[in-house]
């Protein structure tokens, strides 16, 4: 994929996002390192290839579309019944709150950088809180725009996942991984649809 100047929808299908936890805590062998897949998200950025400064991205994310894909590690393999529990749980009041939170949402403040290796600063907000974060990213060379960022749950009020009186936790830092094969043309201002 080659990225030139334009505005462009990016997302499903031809787009992942993965939330990767790890496990901390003397028990932290019986748990698992998740991988969590957003299965309803979108994003649009506007791209200015000669002057980075006047790019943005924006990014929605569905709280209640959240997967388990992977769990590696562990005591015993992770089951369905698991993989429920596990969502059941991100949408509680504890995590995220999903009834009274339903989207996480990314707007950028700040790109430096070129279509091949970039950064994005701006903010996140997640259950109502606001904080800034960094995206890494670039061009794998293969046609896809990848990267990632750490989020430090407690920074947004989320405690993380404990059991067994804190030996089994979640840690807190947790890694957002995106990639992107495909980037939709939108009009831009003054452009008419393609």
């Amino acid at each position: 994929m080659t990225v030139s100047d334009g505005v462009y929808a990016f997302g499903p299908p031809t787009g992942r996002l993965t939330i990767r936890t790890s496990r901390a805590g003397f028990g932290r062998r019986a748990g698992h390192d998740l991988a969590i897949e957003v299965t309803r998200w979108s994003g649009n950025a506007v791209v200015v290839t000669g002057d980075p400064g006047k790019s943005s991205v924006t990014v929605m994310i569905e709280t209640g579309a959240l997967t388990v894909r992977e769990g590696a590690g562990g005591l015993k393999p992770l089951t369905d019944a698991d993989r429920a529990e596990i969502k059941r749980t991100l949408e509680s009041e504890a995590l995220l709150h999903t009834a009274e939170h339903p989207t996480m949402a990314f707007r950028s403040t700040s790109i430096t950088g070129t279509p091949e290796d970039f950064e994005i600063t701006g903010d996140l907000t997640i259950k109502g809180r606001t904080h800034p974060v960094t995206v890494h990213g670039g061009s794998d060379g293969d046609g896809t725009v990848c990267g990632w960022a750490t989020v430090t749950q407690s920074t947004w009020g989320i405690k993380p996942y404990s059991a067994f009186m804190g030996a089994l936790k979640v840690a807190d830092e947790v890694r957002i991984e995106y990639a992107v094969t495909e980037l939709q043309p939108l009009p831009g201002p003054g452009q008419a649809p393609r």
